[in-house]
Parts: structure tokens; C-alpha cells; sequence
């Protein structure tokens, strides 16, 4: 059951990161950027989703246990 929640958490946080990514990428576009530079900020936003993911969740260990 807990492989299951972890795995179904990390599929989510995955997507969410791939959906702001690509928000990002295209509001980059509509910005009149090149593409190699709405790439590198859709990348940017993905790490840093991926990033603040994986803080929460340290936070929330140290918390909790």
C-alpha cells in the first residue's frame, strides 16, 4: 500500500512539473523568444518544481518523524 501511495504521489508531481514546464515554455513563446530560450525556462521551471517537491518533503520527514 505505501509503495503504491509513493508511486502514485511521484507520478503526480511529475505531471504537475511537466504541465508548469510547458506553461512556462509557451508563455516564453508568446514573448517573442527564441526557442532555445523558452526551452532553457521551461527546464528551469521543471527543476525548480522538481526542487521545491523534494523540500517539501524533506521538511515534512523532519517534521513528522
Amino acid at each position: 500500500m505505501t509503495v503504491a501511495v509513493i508511486l502514485l504521489a511521484t507520478a503526480f508531481v511529475t505531471l504537475i512539473a511537466l504541465l508548469t514546464a510547458t506553461a512556462a515554455g509557451k508563455l516564453a513563446r508568446m514573448d517573442n523568444t527564441s526557442y532555445p530560450t523558452a526551452l532553457t525556462r521551461a527546464t528551469t521551471t521543471f527543476a525548480a518544481v522538481i526542487t521545491l517537491a523534494a523540500v517539501v518533503t524533506c521538511t515534512l520527514t523532519t517534521l513528522l518523524a
